[in-house]
């Protein structure tokens, strides 16, 4: 029997990573918010790696914080160890990463949503969105309480109709043994959505005890590195190390013989997985010529045994993966804690979204994170922060908050999602940013703080700490700049004969020095020739300086490339009367409806020569009007 129970603004569904940042989202913008979770030990759950950052992944953490999100303040409360990845390529390609304690995570995400004002968080399973006229309205828990609402935010990660699958078992459920969400997938469904399947996997936990690091190579956590969050208070914290080992020719050669009790090669697994993240069986099969593939072992926590080995997600029968795992330097006693296994799970196809993430079916309708088909903590929360805000600004009758490709990585991610059709779990590399030495993790905080505190999401605190930031760099470009030399300085000259560098030639500004490789700010210092800085600032202007002409060309393709953008499609355009598009076009222009040309450009199929019918075709009509 179902009861009115409430009634809120937005409600959330789902507490993972993209669940827990909506809800705050929409919270601190000023909505009434419910989360609603299957398990309050769901929140801010770790199921598969528990580690945050990484190429394109730490760039996202960097975007969310800047916006005012809070995965970076928490990966800085709860990391076990940090280091820079990429740090002998170019700045846009570095990047942070963090192995977490999973527990800690996971507490101290759930102490930020309890202290929330205006979000409530409800333990209930919701089988049922109700809409009317196409618009959202309520939706409905197990136990028939009824919430009427104003938008929803569906955040199930691969939770919907779960199915855990190891070697030939296969049962409905979630991630680590949680409740699947089952009847939530026929209520999308009924209302029109499209759903796929996909799959992904998670290696064996192993006891700590029972592993002798002697045999592997130790990585221990960066000396000295930066946070996650621009506004987090730096912390000493004690590093754990992560250790490597490596698979060999017996590994490999168990695998081989059991392929046939693999579910993945025997049909059982019907869902396609991630590329980038494939089951240790299928590296062995795919990589024969190789001998050996590296692992990792990873701590999972402060106060527990559980380790991680990353690299071996698999799903073949449990005595085979002990026998795996055994093959291996260093775990030849080792004990299993937890099993590893795939789970199959249903997604929205996402070019059914707008890039606000709103259905275009459904008004009010949001979708984010692995129910959009994409792997990762890091585009889940990304997305979630998108959604949350959307669904607010829903509430407010306000225009949607629409990142593009030029101004960050969530927006390459968004826009990838809706534009570019996958067939398999989708994951950010930083090779699909166009303007990648632009949207850098160090610079997130001076592209997007000045937004987020226009949505209301950044506080007094942040917001002082961005502009004394934004005040100390525009103060020292301005002394670098006015600061100038001549070949007869003896100072300047004595410098860059130190520096194996070349004589100064004409008078030229401190600002113009730095250009130079072999030339260092901390040179500058040690010199007096500026005060001491702040690392933060130090390294902003090393870059900005330093990729000045390389920063500028991006700049101007930007400024081309926005030109497409900023031509936008009617949403209520019918392609069946634009004369001339290819039949392949015309298919794929009615499936995606790009909101504009640049979108349109993007969307596999379309061919420059489609793009000038479409201009030609909007041009005419907006002459006729």
């Amino acid at each position: 029997m179902i009861y009115e129970a409430g009634s809120y603004d937005v409600v959330v569904i789902g507490a993972g990573h993209a669940g827990c940042e909506a809800a705050l989202a929409s919270a601190r913008m000023g909505c009434q918010t419910l989360l609603a979770t299957l398990s309050m030990e769901g929140i801010g759950l770790m199921p598969c790696n528990p580690s945050i950052g990484g190429p394109a992944k730490a760039q996202l953490v960097r975007e969310i914080d800047a916006l005012g999100g809070e995965m970076g303040i928490n990966i800085d409360k709860a990391n076990l160890q940090m280091r820079m990845i990429n740090t002998g390529k170019g700045p846009a390609v570095q990047s942070l990463r963090a192995q977490a304690d999973k527990h800690e995570y996971h507490r101290e995400l759930m102490k930020t949503i309890l202290q929330q004002e205006g979000l409530h968080i409800l333990m209930a399973e919701i089988e049922d969105i109700q809409c009317q006229d196409e618009q959202v309205c309520a939706v409905i828990t197990r136990t028939g309480a009824r919430f009427a609402c104003q938008a929803v935010v569906v955040t199930s990660g691969t939770y919907l109709k779960g199915r855990i699958i190891v070697g030939d078992l296969a049962y409905e459920g979630g991630p680590a043994n949680q409740f699947p969400s089952v009847k939530l997938a026929d209520s999308l469904r009924s209302m029109g959505i499209t759903l796929g399947r996909f799959k992904t996997g998670t290696p064996p936990r192993i006891d700590r005890k029972s592993v002798d690091f002697s045999k592997m190579s130790e990585q221990p956590g960066d000396p000295d590195v930066p946070n996650f969050s621009f506004i987090t208070p730096k912390a000493n914290r004690e590093q754990l190390s992560c250790y490597l080992t490596y698979s060999n020719k017996k590994t490999h050669q168990i695998v081989m013989d059991n392929l046939n009790r693999s579910p993945l090669y025997t049909g059982v697994i019907k869902g396609k997985g991630p590329r980038y993240c494939p089951s240790f069986e299928d590296k062995v099969v795919r990589f024969a010529h190789k001998e050996s593939h590296q692992l990792f072992v990873e701590p999972e926590g402060r106060d527990t045994d559980e380790m991680y080995v990353q690299g071996l997600n698999t799903s073949l029968p449990e005595d085979v993966q002990m026998a795996v795992l055994r093959s291996i330097p260093g775990l030849e006693n080792v004990r299993i804690i937890r099993t590893g296994y795939a789970i199959e799970y249903d997604y929205v196809l996402p070019s059914q979204l707008k890039l606000s993430l709103e259905s275009k079916k459904i008004a009010g309708l949001f979708t984010a994170g692995q129910i959009n088909g994409t792997s990762g903590y890091e585009e889940a929360a990304a997305q979630g922060l998108i959604a949350g805000i959307n669904a607010a600004l829903k509430v407010k009758n306000q225009p949607p908050f629409i990142l593009k490709r030029s101004e960050a990585y969530i927006g390459v991610l968004i826009d990838d999602l809706i534009s570019k059709e996958s067939d398999e779990p989708y994951r950010l590399l930083t090779s699909r940013a166009e303007y990648r030495l632009l949207l850098r993790q160090d610079n997130a905080d001076l592209r997007l703080t000045e937004m987020g505190r226009s949505l209301g999401l950044v506080d007094d605190y942040r917001w002082q700490i961005y502009q004394n930031k934004k005040r100390q760099l525009d103060s020292l470009i301005e002394l670098l700049q006015k600061t100038t030399y001549t070949p007869a300085d003896k100072t300047i000259a004595g410098y860059l004969q130190k520096k194996n560098s070349a004589p100064i030639k004409d008078r030229v500004s401190l600002w113009e020095l730095l250009r130079r490789p072999e030339v260092n700010l901390s040179d500058y210092v040690e010199m007096g020739l500026i005060p001491p800085q702040n690392p933060d600032i130090m390294e902003q202007l090393e870059i900005q300086s330093k990729y000045e002409g390389y920063i500028n060309k991006q700049r101007e393709q930007v400024i081309r490339f926005e030109k497409m953008e900023n031509k936008l499609i009617p949403a209520d355009i019918d392609y069946d009367t634009v004369s001339g598009l290819s039949s392949e076009a015309l298919q794929r222009l009615k499936q995606f409806r790009p909101e504009s040309i640049g979108q349109a450009s993007r969307i596999s199929g379309i061919t420059p020569a489609d793009i000038n019918v479409l201009l030609i075709f909007l041009k005419r009509k907006e002459g006729i009007r």
